[in-house]
């Protein structure tokens, strides 16, 4: 039998080693890998965005380089984050809104510029590149620039629909990830719009089925093989879960013989969790990633730390080859620029840091499932709790929460051998074997 290790954490009791042991109890659940096997992991991440750093910035620089230790250096016991995401442009958690060009009529993109994100976008990227430089990152917009939308706004409204402007915002995509390979940071993917179901008062634009598939095919998809941009592109990132929406968005899509040639994969966050099911039953080989962790109220609680904890279970249980996080580090309150308080899964107060419930619940499925691994399918009473991947390197993670007010004893079976242990009331536990 393997030698295990077993971290467990409940409300004020955080990432716990327990001695493992064979429970003795008659009672137990049961819980066994099956032997089939689904999506190789990727990794888990989160979103870049100015405010996270505007926190950090807060910090001595002992403690503003710990943070990001923590969060990404993999030789560092932290969460060791390697699929990332960022906004093109601003997102609803920047300093102020804004876009790489807001020259009304420059069609040509003459005018397109970063330097915006030079102030704190840029170089938290780059000091998470250095501690990890196997970073995946991708990037969408919330808005596009503000004269090629109607009406003329970030927030609310949809892009003006004809050729001219339609070619220049494909122009805009290539520009961009250009100029971060300028600055040594590769973009893996475009994910064509934020949350392109809703009409914001943060920076947003609403999109149709049909011009999304018109837009990639006719003009992004083309225009990145002309330019010989390696950037993929993904039809994301999708927060509708209803019937309507993966039928006239996905399925459409991925139907179209001239838009899927040019997409890469798929986003899918929020309200999104809804079509996972869909998507992974239909299009099992279709690239699929969650792209954005539902954000709470500012509370940072442990009750919220498990709804995530569910979140986390449906999207591996349905195929994806990433989770990603939104909040990294925000101030305590988590407010945004437009009075949206959001939880973060560290807080930054008076000068210092403060890890929160969810940076746990990301550390018991980030911290010891690696990039390559591949989703064990479980069977048995306890599977709707649990979630297990084996690592390249031959070791098995299982991400199991006992919700129950009592202890709860699990049998395990893998590969031969049956595991019993007593998990404690109201936690989240990782063993590895």
């Amino acid at each position: 039998m393997q030698q295990v290790k077993w971290f467990s954490s409940k409300e004020n009791e955080f990432w716990k080693e327990i001695p493992y042991r064979t429970s003795e109890t008659e009672e137990k659940t049961d819980l066994k890998a099956t032997g089939v096997t689904d999506q190789i992991l990727d990794g888990f991440g989160a979103c870049f965005n100015e405010l996270c750093e505007i926190a950090l910035e807060q910090l001595s620089n002992e403690d503003h380089e710990k943070v990001l230790d923590l969060l990404f250096k993999p030789e560092e016991d932290g969460l060791r984050l390697n699929y990332c995401r960022m906004p093109i442009g601003a997102s609803d958690f920047a300093e102020r809104w804004y876009s790489y060009n807001e020259t009304e009529g420059d069609y040509a993109m003459e005018h397109f510029s970063i330097d915006e994100d030079r102030k704190y976008l840029l170089p938290m990227i780059k000091a998470a590149f250095k501690r990890n430089g196997s970073i995946r990152l991708f990037a969408s917009p919330w808005s596009p620039p503000t004269w090629m939308k109607f009406p003329r706004a970030y927030n609310f409204g949809t892009l003006k629909w004809n050729e001219e402007n339609l070619k220049a915002y494909a122009l805009y995509f290539a520009k961009f990830v250009e100029a971060y390979e300028r600055e040594g940071i590769q973009i893996e993917a475009v994910h064509v719009q934020n949350e392109p179901f809703s009409d914001q008062k943060f920076p947003s634009c609403k999109w149709t089925g049909e011009q999304f598939i018109e837009f990639i095919g006719k003009y992004l998809g083309p225009l990145f093989k002309e330019r010989g941009i390696k950037a993929k592109i993904f039809l994301g990132t999708l927060n509708s879960g209803i019937i309507e929406s993966y039928n006239d968005y996905i399925n459409a899509l991925l139907h179209d013989p001239a838009a899927s040639a040019y997409t890469a994969g798929l986003g899918l966050q929020w309200a999104g969790k809804g079509l996972a099911p869909l998507l992974h039953e239909s299009w099992p080989e279709i690239y699929t990633i969650q792209s954005e962790n539902e954000c709470g109220d500012g509370g940072n609680s442990w009750h919220y730390a498990k709804y995530i904890f569910s979140l986390f279970r449906h999207y591996l249980t349905y195929g994806v080859r990433a989770y990603v996080y939104w909040n990294s580090v925000l101030p305590a309150g988590g407010m945004s620029t437009w009075g949206w308080k959001q939880n973060s899964m560290i807080t930054v107060e008076e000068g210092h840091y403060r890890l929160n419930p969810e940076y746990y619940t990301m550390k018991h499925f980030s911290r010891y499932i690696k990039p390559g691994a591949v989703r064990l399918v479980l069977s048995g009473h306890w599977t709707s709790n649990s979630v297990a991947f084996r690592n390249t390197d031959g070791s098995v993670v299982l991400v199991t929460q006992n919700a129950f007010r009592k202890p709860q004893t699990v049998q395990f079976d893998l590969d031969g051998n049956t595991y019993s242990f007593e998990l404690p009331a109201d936690s989240i536990n990782t063993f590895v074997f």
